[in-house]
């Protein structure tokens, strides 16, 4: 592609760069006056702070609260923690740090992964079913036309902190059924001065990452750019990057305001999985091409002030532009079928699918916290209210193709539309929680949320008006919890909370087993799908021992009901098929983490158990799997494990400083077997996806005070591994791997984790 294609990108690129030229020429001798005589802190803004030391229990500004006092297994990561480790984007940090998060690599590119948390998802992937909530600065980010998470728009290095909230906490709204993700981003204040880093390395990737921030008075100010280029590990999947963000603030001791606007162009194409018999060159592609094209331009107004010594207001407001135009290939399930008019057979081997995203969402919120006691004991309430709006328009247009010799599907005729149509939905929620200090060692939290959701679709095509439809959906969600503290270094909880998931219009307009459509490429008028309700209850246990130990052990369970999957109508390896309602599913483990330093070594463990189980039967379609009957259904039962996710997951971390200016650190991960999608009764011939254990290195050396050298090295012993398993049939099953429907062999086709990459970089900061 030439660069005239990407006018999106330029014009970001051009703010960016402008915008760092322009105030790095600031005198970097006066910055540092200025960071040393910063004003008092806001209280208010202890989520933004470099070292966080309370948690935000919901998602507009306020107060927060004691780590000591929150009744779950919450995690925290900083800045520093990122900065230490470098890793290539926020999904790869994710999978190698936090309990319970696995990642798989469905879509073939490492900045699309789909990012399990306890066995709940937050995926780029339309089809997938969504169960774990993100937000950046309190504005969520599950985009309002299928609830899916575009990682790649979250720039990793405007991130403050990271707060993984488990359980069906109702303060965060819709789509929290497994946990939440709250990303905050940095401000100026905590910021001051700023670096200029450049990276290359293995598969071609160059990448430059710039950050500035600064405090004039009570004004602050903090913005960071991302520009990277790969041609990717596997053919045909190449990545173009370009992030920014910036944030203007401004504070005293009783206003804190933020205004920030983050601004992402990105151009990623993907592999799809391989059968295991091409698994002699997994860099190769299945079929091609697949390309996603996001760009977003996201407005945020956040803020906070004292109406007095203990009653504090809080809101915010944001408007969010989302476009997405995709491409993708796909073989013809229909190929070989005769028309029963012309009696003729279907001889198009491939078609190539192009879609279109236009989508606006904008919200606000405000809530009250109030400070004080009740019945002689301390005390914060918190009241609430929420509105998220969006609107998306999707288009799709679909064309004949047949496949060369490399497996790329060539146009064999003009792009016809298949769908236009437009979807509007309107989220509102009332909330309140209270944090009651019954004592020096006991407090009790309770809270609920009233959420209502109202989903309309339209179409705009003028040709199905079965189509338009309205839903509504509503229910009050309310959690309790318990924690006691009987010594500093010592917290025991218990908790028991509610969630709700609204189904999505993509979902709700694919429903109907009769007239099953093709993900994301078509609409139709289907039956109404019930809301997914979820349960949790969980118990745990976390502390601190020596100088700088920390342990936490935490067992939980979550009981899904009306949870909804898609059904394939061609086969676990077609995206043809059907929303339903499945009945409940269960997700139950335990989590297990410690950390220590040992003189100049540091070291972190974490292990989860996670038990994700169907817990009523259905039928699947997987004509695939070897126990599928003449219709090529199987019968999925109570107690079968659902697919992609490991039972047992293990994550070390070792840091040694060698000396002040040299330290070198390691991840290693392991994952144990999955099933495969097709799979969903455990009973195919094939088995599982194997498990697998991958090693990686970062290292970090001060050139000088101002300069650092850092490298990394993922899969450092070159693991050739899968995360992910589908199964499908393999119409490319010939010698010269050409398409042949009448050779076309049923496998187990494979996600396959990034071979050993090495890349270095050069670092320069100032203050």
């Amino acid at each position: 592609m030439t660069h005239h294609e990407f006018p999106g990108r330029r014009r970001l690129l051009a703010v960016a760069l402008g915008s760092a030229f322009a105030l790095l020429q600031a005198d970097a001798a006066q910055a540092q006056g200025v960071a040393a005589g910063a004003a008092a802190v806001n209280p208010a803004e202890a989520l933004e702070l470099p070292n966080v030391e309370v948690i935000g229990t919901t998602l507009l500004p306020g107060l927060g609260t004691a780590a000591r006092d929150v009744p779950a297994n919450v995690q925290v990561f900083t800045q520093k923690d990122l900065a230490r480790q470098r890793q290539g984007n926020l999904a790869e940090y994710l999978e190698q740090n936090p309990t319970s998060i696995t990642v798989n690599a469905a879509q073939g590119n490492a900045f699309q992964p789909d990012v399990s948390f306890r066995g709940f998802t937050a995926s780029p992937l339309l089809g997938v079913p969504q169960g774990l909530s993100v937000f950046q600065d309190g504005v969520r980010i599950n985009e309002p036309f299928g609830d899916v998470v575009n990682w790649d728009l979250i720039p990793q290095s405007a991130i403050s902190s990271i707060q993984l909230i488990p359980g069906s906490n109702p303060a965060f709204g819709l789509n929290t059924l497994g946990g939440a993700l709250a990303v905050y981003t940095k401000s100026g204040s905590d910021n001051p001065g700023g670096s200029i880093q450049a990276t290359t390395g293995s598969f071609g990737r160059r990448a430059v990452e710039f950050e500035h921030g600064g405090k004039r008075g009570e004004w602050d100010y903090f913005f960071t750019g991302n520009l990277l280029r790969d041609r990717g590990w596997a053919d045909h999947n190449p990545s173009r990057v370009a992030q920014f963000f910036g944030k203007v603030g401004y504070q005293t001791k009783t206003t804190d305001l933020d205004l920030s606007l983050t601004l992402a162009d990105n151009t990623l194409q993907g592999t799809q999985t391989l059968p295991l018999s091409f698994s002699n060159n997994i860099r190769q592609a299945y079929t091609y091409p697949d390309e996603n094209r996001n760009k977003l331009a996201l407005l945020t107004l956040k803020g906070s002030h004292f109406l007095s010594e203990d009653l504090l207001v809080g809101g915010n407001l944001y408007y969010r532009d989302y476009k997405n135009k995709s491409v993708s290939s796909n073989v013809n399930g229909n190929y070989g079928e005769v028309d029963p008019v012309t009696g003729a057979a279907d001889t198009v081997q491939a078609t190539n699918d192009r879609s279109a995203i236009n989508q606006a969402s904008y919200g606000l919120g405000l809530q009250l916290t109030y400070l004080g006691e009740l019945a002689g004991r301390k005390n914060q309430f918190v009241v609430g209210a929420s509105a998220d709006l969006g609107r998306a328009r999707f288009t799709q247009e679909s064309q004949q193709a047949q496949f060369n010799a490399s497996r790329g599907a060539e146009a064999a005729s003009d792009f016809s539309q298949d769908t236009d149509a437009q979807t509007t939905n309107r989220y509102y929620g009332l909330f309140a929680t209270d944090t009651l200090s019954l004592g020096e060692r006991w407090t009790l939290t309770a809270s609920g949320r009233y959420n209502l959701a109202r989903i309309r679709i339209e179409d705009r095509s003028g040709t199905a008006p079965e189509l338009n439809g309205r839903n509504s959906f509503s229910r009050f969600n309310p959690a309790v919890g318990l924690n006691f503290n009987p010594t500093p270094a010592l917290t025991a909880y218990a908790s028991y909370n509610e969630g709700m998931r609204a189904p999505t219009p993509i979902e709700l307009t694919c429903a109907d087993p009769g007239a099953p459509c093709k993900l994301p490429n078509n609409f139709l008028s289907d039956p109404p799908l019930k809301k997914v309700v979820s349960r949790t209850v969980e118990a745990g246990a976390r502390g601190k021992f020596g100088a700088a130990g920390s342990w936490s052990a935490a067992a939980y369970r979550t009981e899904l009901q009306d949870d909804i999957q898609f059904i394939s109508s061609q086969g676990a390896g077609s995206n043809t098929g059907y929303f339903q309602n499945v009945g409940g599913t269960r997700r139950q483990g335990i989590e297990l983490a410690a950390s220590e330093k040992f003189g100049a070594f540091t070291l972190s463990s974490r292990y989860s158990y996670i038990a994700a189980t169907y817990q009523s039967a259905f039928l699947e379609n997987s004509p695939v799997n070897s126990t599928a009957d003449g219709t090529g259904n199987i019968l999925v039962s109570p107690g079968n494990t659902i697919p992609g996710i490991p039972r047992h997951n293990v994550k070390f971390r070792l840091d040694y400083d060698v000396s002040e200016r040299f330290s070198i650190g390691s991840n290693i991960m392991h994952a144990s077997a999955t099933y495969a999608r097709g799979d969903e009764n455990n009973l195919d011939a094939r088995g599982k996806v194997p498990g697998y254990t991958v090693v990686n290195l970062d290292s970090r050396f001060k050139v000088t005070k101002d300069i650092e050298l850092f490298g990394r090295v993922n899969n450092l012993f070159d693991r050739e591994y899968a995360n992910f398993g589908i199964l499908g049939r393999n119409v490319f099953a010939t010698p010269q791997r050409s398409f042949d429907n009448a050779t076309a062999v049923n496998e187990q086709f494979r996600g396959y984790g990034t071979p050993r990459g090495i890349w270095v970089g050069l670092r320069y900061s100032w203050l």
